[in-house]
């Protein structure tokens, strides 16, 4: 379940660097229970504008997921976000070597 629902994720771009949650790093975990899942991530910086926008689109992706239920989306700041989380894909997008 876990795989299905951060394919799913990847469909929810930040906004300001076009790339999609999941290779920018801000997914931090992913628990399913009996049809819940919860999952913890956390925005590029705690000021991010678009954090409402993107945890709407998180729960609407990911109860899009066969088997999905119910979603809890929690907004963590430890340990904080770094570029360090970034796959090697969005590390490349951006230029950062």
């Amino acid at each position: 379940m876990k795989d299905k629902v951060l394919t799913a994720m990847k469909k929810v771009k930040d906004l300001e660097l076009d790339i999609n949650v999941v290779d920018l790093g801000l997914i931090y975990e992913v628990k399913e229970t009996a049809g819940k899942v919860t999952i913890a991530m956390s925005p590029t910086t705690p000021f991010c504008p678009y954090l409402p926008q993107m945890l709407k689109q998180i729960k609407k992706a990911t109860l899009g997921v066969a088997g999905v239920k119910e979603v809890e989306v929690a907004v963590v700041w430890a340990p904080p976000w770094s570029a360090q989380r970034m796959s090697d894909a969005a590390r490349a997008e951006l230029g950062i070597l």
